[in-house]
């Protein structure tokens, strides 16, 4: 079943049809339940020059004020992680009270980074309430070259602790020629205790 707007065809037979940024195709999804970790250890390969992770929801219930969405590369399908990265990270918020907004550069462990082999943060301070998740996506750039390092860019919204929203702007590199095959994705403390992700290629 597709989906046609004004004549012209958005969606077809589960894919983004050309004309809009390529044609998104799906590859897996993979739900949590209380889950220490969700791994995408298929499915990226040289395939496509472009993946596309989506976050939907992503919850913890770990009482704590400083919990995130992280992840990592392999390049030796899931054996090992830690590819050295390097990247940039800036944040807008707004609170429910209309009392605090304002843009910073993150420069904190995690956020913005200097060739760490870390997991890199994905979002901040989302809060523990039952209403609270981070949602958002990722995409990773030709991670099958092995002449170009492996570039990425990432944007997330999430429910702050202390009721703000969050919006996060991270872009970097993985400083490797290496093909990356593999991915991971945890919170800093405790399980993902709900949420989906899902892989997409790009043509």
């Amino acid at each position: 079943m597709g989906l046609i707007s004004n004549g012209t065809t958005i969606f077809d037979n589960g894919s983004m049809a050309s004309g809009f940024g390529g044609s998104l195709n799906f590859i897996s999804k993979a739900t949590a339940s209380a889950s220490a970790s969700i791994e995408f250890t298929s499915g990226i390969d040289s395939t496509y020059k472009e993946y596309v992770f989506y976050f939907l929801n992503m919850h913890y219930a770990e009482p704590s004020i400083s919990v995130e969405l992280e992840f990592q590369c392999s390049t030796n399908s899931g054996s090992t992680y830690g590819v050295t990265a390097t990247g940039t990270t800036f944040r807008s918020q707004h609170d429910e009270a209309d009392t605090d907004t304002g843009l910073a550069y993150l420069d904190a462990s995690g956020h913005s980074l200097a060739q760490s082999t870390g997991f890199i943060k994905l979002g901040q301070n989302t809060g523990d309430d039952n209403d609270k998740s981070l949602s958002g996506y990722l995409h990773l750039y030709n991670p099958s070259s092995t002449t170009f390092v492996k570039q990425f860019i990432s944007r997330t919204q999430s429910t702050h602790y202390g009721d703000y929203s969050y919006d996060l702007h991270k872009a970097g590199y993985f400083n490797t020629t290496s093909s990356i095959d593999a991915i991971k994705f945890r919170m800093s403390v405790g399980n993902i205790e709900s949420g989906e992700i899902l892989l997409f290629g790009v043509n």
